[in-house]
């Protein structure tokens, strides 16, 4: 992606997502939390987002990057509490402003978006991004607490080697020259913030890589 569209710099953003105190819906901010970002490519970027979606879309604005991995709780149909997949959501947000019932600029909460929003946003600003990937797991519980529940906790260590196989493919994928170096400094990341978050994404599956925990 340049600028707001177009080939990009061939960088990946590795984007964690989600409130701390909703319990599962914390789970994208300890995936990237845990994932050894100094360990991956030159050109990956791993971000704790928690809360601020509205900031993502921002950031992806300046094109930096062409391909982004989202982290985040999603409600997988048919799925058990724990569950991954990996979700291709490349044209979901075009996709979704096609709807006919879909004039409205999604709503902009501050304190939380889910993917696609956060999609829907960057599209209504006039960007896009040339690849989307969401590794999401079912949640058992999203009610107001601290910490994950038994199933989520145990698919963490899953989640981060997945997170960083999928990191390491995209990166070689869109710069093949810095793709295959690792051992840089370690990535920019960004402190927990608190809020109200959603972990519902209602966005296409196509592609879905699952695994259970």
């Amino acid at each position: 992606m340049t600028g707001l569209g177009g080939t990009g710099g061939g960088r990946v953003l590795v984007a964690g997502i989600g409130n701390i105190f909703l319990g599962d819906d914390g789970f994208g901010v300890e995936v990237v939390r845990r994932l050894d970002a100094p360990g991956l490519p030159e050109n990956v970027d791993v971000t704790d987002y928690g809360i601020r979606g509205v900031h993502l879309a921002y950031e992806l604005l300046d094109g930096r990057h062409d391909t982004l991995i989202m982290v985040d709780a999603v409600p997988l149909d048919g799925a058990d509490p724990g569950e991954l997949a990996v979700l291709d959501v490349t044209g979901a947000a075009e996709d979704a402003a096609a709807e006919p019932d879909a004039a409205e600029t999604p709503p902009v909460n501050g304190h939380g978006m889910h993917p696609l929003a956060v999609l829907q946003l960057l599209h209504r600003l006039g960007g896009r991004m040339d690849r989307v990937l969401v590794v999401g797991c079912r949640p058992a519980d999203v009610g107001e607490r601290m910490g994950l529940s038994d199933p989520v906790t145990t698919a963490l260590d899953e989640a981060v080697r997945l997170v960083g196989r999928l990191a390491r493919e995209e990166a070689a994928r869109v710069s093949p020259e810095l793709g295959r170096r690792s051992g840089r400094k370690p990535g920019r990341r960004t402190g927990r913030r608190t809020g109200t978050a959603t972990a519902t994404t209602g966005t296409a599956t196509t592609d879905t890589e699952a695994t259970s925990a």
